[in-house]
């Protein structure tokens, strides 16, 4: 089960890797020269995070700016606790022993 879907995953690698608060024109353009996509799509994707709580906006004037709200460990870490709490000591158990073998 992936944390995040292939366009949100896509979203966050350009905030990940730009430290500053971007506007959606920006990560729009950084994803539209990988593939075609509609603004609206990239803002609606922003806006997704954002209520997520995976993404943080600040008006800056007319135009939100977005920025991670998490790292990418933090974000893996929280969806792996999420997975794990579903099971009972003994299964966690045995998950966490298969992960130690990687």
């Amino acid at each position: 089960m992936p944390v995040l879907g292939e366009l949100e995953n896509a979203v966050m690698e350009i905030l990940w890797v730009h430290r500053e608060p971007m506007p959606v024109r920006d990560v729009h353009e950084l994803l539209a020269r990988r593939r075609d996509l509609a603004y609206t799509t990239v803002m609606t994707v922003l806006d997704r995070l954002s209520k997520k709580g995976i993404a943080n906006r600040e008006l800056q004037g007319r135009a939100w700016l977005y920025s991670p709200a998490r790292t990418r460990v933090e974000l893996v870490t929280a969806e792996v606790q999420d997975l794990l709490a579903w099971l009972s000591p003994e299964e966690r158990a045995r998950v966490l022993a298969e992960l130690d073998r990687i």
